[in-house]
Order: structure tokens, then sequence, then C-alpha cells
């Protein structure tokens, strides 16, 4: 991922100018620098990656909130959502979405995963990915090396379509109804286990409209 280029400058500011800006930037848990360069940005106009970020995953969790347990993340750019699974042990999967700070041909990413020690749970988590991701690649949405799946995980990139121009907003609202589509298709898909014929014809539906 790119990132953009900062430079050093010399500005002449008063005193009281900077111990307003020191004490705005410790009371948002920021840097002097970072303050001044996100006031700046917003007084000509111009989105910082950072902001970009925030407004998507902002979108995202009006969407998540109420249907899912949000986890708070240290880092810029990134959202943990949980969803309880009716199966042995009561697991929940993870979903992280990372935003790519520079996007070139991809937003971000999304990492989906169990935290367990179950090998079953694990063997039918993956066997769900590889079913979802089969389906995915024959509809056009991604191509394979778009994703990954590997010990009972799956990442999958948002990808960003030629010549389409989307707002944060958009962008926050397609990544959230993605999400659901993925878990309504993983919990139908566990439902109807041990039968893997069924189960698999119940991702299957998700493709069929």
């Amino acid at each position: 991922m790119n990132r953009m280029q900062k430079a050093v400058y010399s500005l002449v500011l008063s005193e009281e100018v900077v111990d307003a800006v020191d004490r705005m930037a410790y009371a948002q848990g920021m840097s002097r620098s970072a303050l001044i360069n996100r006031i700046l940005a917003q007084a000509v106009g111009y989105v910082t990656p950072e902001q970009r970020m925030a407004e998507i995953l902002d979108t995202l969790s009006k969407q998540m909130n109420g249907l899912f347990q949000l986890q708070e993340q240290a880092s810029d750019g990134m959202l943990t959502i949980r969803s309880p699974l009716r199966y042995r042990y009561k697991p929940t999967i993870r979903y992280r979405v990372e935003l790519y700070r520079q996007p070139e041909q991809a937003v971000g990413v999304l990492h989906a995963a169990f935290r367990t020690q179950s090998r079953a749970l694990l063997g039918d988590a993956e066997a769900f990915f590889r079913c979802w991701a089969q389906h995915e690649q024959a509809a056009g949405l991604i191509a394979a090396e778009d994703c990954r799946i590997a010990d009972g995980s799956w990442d999958r990139r948002f990808l960003i379509q030629a010549g389409q121009q989307r707002s944060t907003q958009e962008i926050g609202a397609a990544i959230g109804q993605y999400i659901k589509r993925v878990d309504a298709a993983l919990k139908a898909y566990f439902a109807a286990l041990p039968d893997r014929a069924a189960a698999e014809q119940a991702v299957a539906e998700y493709f069929s409209t």
C-alpha cells in the first residue's frame, strides 16, 4: 500500500494558538501535527485518508450496530464485528474490516475467522468459505487471487470497479450489506449440516437471484 508523502514545514504560530491546539490534540488523543494537518485539510476542502476511513467505518458501524457486536479498535481504518453461531460450544465468528489508507485497486480487505481449537469447526468453516468463494468467482465478482482461505480463516478484498466513483457512505453501506449476506449464508450453511450437499445448496441460493 502506498502511503501519503509527508514533509516538514516551519510555521510561525502564537503561543496561545499552540497551547489551544495542544489541549485539543490531547483531548482527542492526537498529536499536534496530526491535528493541525486535519484542521488545514478541512479548511482547504481536502479529505484526508484518515477522514475517508473514519467516514466509511462510521457508516458501517451504524449498519451493524444492534445486529452484531462491535469491537473498538486501537488502529485507524479497522473495525471488528462479532456474530454468534448456533453450533457446538457456541462459537463466535469475527469479521475484521481493514481499510487501505491509499486505495488503488481495492478499498480494503475483510478477514473472517473463528477463534477456536476445534478442528471440526475449522474444517466446516473452511468448507463454507471455499463454497462461497467458488460462487463469487463463478459469478465474476472476484478473481482467485482476491481471496485467501487457510486454517479455517478467509481473506477477501473489496475491489474498486474501474470508472466507478462511490461516496464514503456508499462504500460503508456496501461493505455492511456484504457482511450481512455472508453471515446469513454462513448460518444457513451450518444449519444444514451434517448434510454437506444441503449446506452447499443453501449457499447457492444466495447467488440464484
